[in-house]
């Protein structure tokens, strides 16, 4: 019989198993060196004063096997707000048995309680079993035409002193 899955809004004591969890998933994009975030981080982000994101852990029985960290975005021109999904993972031996399921109808909940009118997020284009999940939940590629960018480091800070453009 499966192990049920029950998801559930990360807590302070969670915040080790969320960030162990984040370093898997920055491992499998293989990006792990480009993690910096520490406990601290996350408390003050995900539960602090004002929080900026949301997180929930993806559970069966007491094994944590996977996370989502999620927040709002805005479009002016459909005058509606979305769920904005970061981050999703669930751990290697959990994939296959309910689990992305589980995070994805959870946040599918999360969205319509909201008023939001959709979840967007973003894959690599080489994971392919994440591009197949998503699929056959009836997720469509954004054909936006848009090129992503990011101003952060020396950048940002040039730009916020006046310095940027010279």
């Amino acid at each position: 019989m499966a192990v049920p899955v029950v998801i559930r809004a990360v807590a302070r004591a969670e915040l080790p198993t969320l960030l162990r969890l984040i370093r898997q998933l920055a491992a499998y994009e293989r990006r792990l060196e480009q993690v910096v975030a520490t406990e601290s981080d996350l408390e003050r982000t995900l539960l602090g004063q004002s929080p900026v994101a949301e997180a929930v852990l993806a559970w069966q029985g007491a094994q944590a096997v996977g996370y989502a960290v999620y927040y709002p975005v805005f479009s002016t021109f459909r005058g509606r707000a979305a769920l904005y999904l970061e981050d999703i993972f669930v751990v290697p031996e959990s994939r296959g048995r309910g689990v992305g399921y589980a995070l994805m109808r959870y946040l599918a909940q999360v969205a319509q309680q909201r008023g939001y009118d959709r979840i967007e997020w973003s894959v690599l284009d080489w994971n392919a079993p994440a591009l197949s999940f998503y699929r056959k939940l009836g997720a469509v590629p954004k054909e936006t035409g848009w090129v992503g960018y990011m101003l952060a480091g020396e950048a940002l800070e040039a730009l916020a002193d006046g310095r940027a453009g010279d």
